[in-house]
């Protein structure tokens, strides 16, 4: 298995637990919200597509015009292995990282559970970016290349003594002022470890990411509010690391929540 095609094709060939045919999607659902925080210039736009199955919630975030509300009657109440084969990208992902979530839950996994605190949305923040950022196992100095800018996150990975490159398709600059590449070429060909957001494998560039990361032999970390369950298949594949935050996500709550912090073997 090397891509999220691969993986999609082996839980559809029931590799990965029960006939997908015969596992519903409950529920789809759509949230679209906008957040700034304290003292930032910048408003965070998000919109996600969420499937319900069993247990577990899977959840992609997309950009605008991939997906439309529609899904949610199309599919809600559908089999798993239908949104696998014929549903929007995001829808597909959700689905994968429901059906994933359900099969191993990431409260029964092993896997380091970090309590995010009761707070505002700018402490809980701080607290999951810095949790991010303790899955770097980098020397001071070293390029850490920032796919998906977080601002809290880009101050994680600087208070840890490293270089932050930071890479994303809407914003231009940090918080701070520093140039935001569009590309993310000129960040992965320097970088001595690599920090990817989930959305990359709604969006179609974590294959990318992930077969450069090998080839290159540097550490991934993967932090994911999305896509969670999806990415944790790839540890010691290409992912090193991967702080995983299922639904409901810590900006949707002010009351404490987990993540669930996973390293690849040795």
């Amino acid at each position: 298995m090397t891509t999220v095609d691969d993986l999609i094709a082996e839980v559809l060939a029931g590799r990965h637990g029960p006939d997908p045919r015969t596992v519903p999607a409950t529920s789809v659902f759509w949230v679209h919200h906008g957040t700034r925080l304290a003292g930032g210039g910048t408003t965070y736009r998000n919109q996600y597509v969420l499937a319900r199955t069993g247990t577990a919630f899977g959840a992609c975030a997309f950009a605008e015009g991939e997906a439309d509300a529609a899904v949610c009657a199309e599919y809600s109440g559908a089999p798993i292995a239908r949104l696998l084969t014929e549903a929007p990208a995001p829808v597909r992902v959700a689905a994968l990282d429901a059906y994933l979530g359900h099969v191993r839950p990431h409260r029964t996994a092993e896997a380091e559970r970090v309590v995010l605190p009761t707070g505002t949305p700018e402490e809980r923040a701080r607290a999951r970016d810095a949790a991010v950022a303790g899955l770097l196992d980098v020397a001071p100095g070293a390029k850490v290349a920032l796919i998906g800018v977080v601002n809290p996150l880009v101050a994680a990975i600087r208070e840890r003594g490293a270089e932050c490159l930071p890479c994303d398709l809407s914003l231009r600059t940090t918080q701070w002022g520093d140039p935001v590449t569009p590309d993310m070429r000129d960040v992965l060909d320097v970088a001595d470890a690599v920090v990817a957001t989930g959305m990359t494998i709604g969006n179609g560039t974590f294959d990318e990411i992930l077969r450069t990361c090998r080839e290159r032999g540097i550490g991934l970390v993967v932090y994911a509010q999305t896509a969670a369950a999806v990415a944790r298949h790839f540890l010691g594949a290409g992912v090193t690391a991967l702080s995983a935050e299922p639904f409901p996500f810590s900006q949707f709550s002010a009351d404490e929540t987990a993540l669930y912090r996973y390293r690849a073997r040795a």
